[in-house]
C-alpha cells in the first residue's frame, strides 16, 4: 500500500447493493471493515429494491468512468427482475473485482488473469500457506456455480490437481467424494458430506453457509464427523469467509495499479 501511496495511486472500492437481503448486508458490512483495516476507500452505494435496471446499469457506467474507482462489485443475489448477467457484463472487466466478467473468466480459463474469484483464491491460499501439494492430488469439487464451483475446479487444475467435478445429476456422490484427497464442499446444502463421505486423511474445505431453523451456522460438510477422518478441515463460520474478504482487498489493490486510479 505504501509503494500505492508513493506513486499517487488510491485503491478504492466501489460496493453496490441492492435491496435489503440481511446476507448481502452482512457481507457488505465485513467488506467495509476490511477496507477500513486496509486502507482502501471503501465508496457504498445502497439501493432500493424497486431500483430499476436501467438505473442500475447507468450508476455502473458512471463508476467505469470515475477515474478514482478501482473496483467495482454488485452485491448478489440482486431481486428479481434484474438481469444479473448483464449487470456483470457492464462492470469493466479491468475493474471487475469478482472476476465474474466473461473476459475475466476466460483469462482465468487460460491461466493469463489479473483476478481471480474471490472465494476460489481464497481456498487456494489456505491450501498454500498450510503447505498442501495439489500435484498429482485427487481433487473433488462438489458444486458447479459460476462463482465458486467452475472457478474451484480451473484454478486446482492448474495446480496440476486431478479434478472432478459433482453437482446434482452426479451418480453415487459418496463414492466420489471417498475417492477425494483435497475435497471442496461448494453446493449449499446443509451438512450434506458426511463423515463416511470422507476418505482418511483427506483435506476437506467447506465453502457452505447455511443458516439452520434454530439460526445455528454450518457448512456443507458435517463438520465434527469430517473432523475424524480429516488431515486438515475448514470450520464454518471462521474458515473461508474470511480468506474471500482478504482476496477481495488484493483484487482491489491490483485494480488499482492496472487502473492507475486516484492519480
Amino acid at each position: 500500500m505504501e509503494a500505492l501511496k508513493a506513486k499517487g495511486i488510491k485503491p478504492a472500492l466501489a460496493v453496490i447493493i441492492v435491496g435489503d437481503d440481511p446476507a448481502s448486508k452482512i457481507y457488505v458490512k465485513n467488506k467495509k471493515l476490511a477496507c477500513e483495516f486496509c486502507g482502501i476507500e471503501s465508496l457504498e452505494y445502497a439501493l432500493p429494491a424497486e431500483t430499476t435496471q436501467e438505473e442500475l446499469i447507468a450508476l455502473i457506467e458512471k463508476l467505469n468512468n470515475d477515474h478514482n474507482v478501482s473496483g467495482i462489485l454488485c452485491q448478489l443475489p440482486l431481486p428479481k427482475g434484474l438481469d444479473e448477467e448483464a449487470v456483470i457484463n457492464t462492470i469493466k472487466y479491468e475493474k471487475d473485482v469478482d472476476a465474474f466478467h466473461p473476459v475475466n473468466v476466460g483469462k482465468i480459463m487460460i491461466g493469463n488473469f489479473d483476478f481471480l474469484p474471490c472465494t476460489p483464491a481464497g481456498v487456494m491460499e489456505l491450501i498454500k500457506e498450510s503447505g498442501i501439494d495439489v500435484t498429482g492430488k485427487k481433487c473433488v469439487v462438489v458444486g458447479r456455480s459460476n462463482i465458486v464451483g467452475k472457478p474451484m475446479s480451473m484454478l486446482l487444475l492448474h495446480k496440476n490437481g486431478t479434478v472432478t467435478v459433482c453437482h446434482s445429476k452426479t451418480q453415487d456422490l459418496a463414492a466420489e467424494c471417498r475417492e477425494a484427497d483435497i475435497l471442496v464442499a461448494a453446493v449449499g446444502v446443509p451438512e450434506l458430506i458426511t463423515g463416511d463421505m470422507v476418505k482418511e486423511g483427506a483435506v476437506v474445505i467447506d465453502v457452505g453457509m447455511n443458516r439452520l431453523p434454530d439460526k445455528r451456522l454450518v457448512g456443507d460438510v458435517a463438520f465434527d464427523e469430517a473432523l475424524e477422518k480429516a488431515s486438515a478441515i475448514t470450520p464454518v463460520p471462521g474458515g473461508v469467509g474470511p480468506m474471500t474478504i482478504a482476496m477481495l482487498m488484493k483484487n482491489t489493490v491490483k485494480a488499482a495499479e492496472l487502473n492507475q486510479t486516484g492519480k
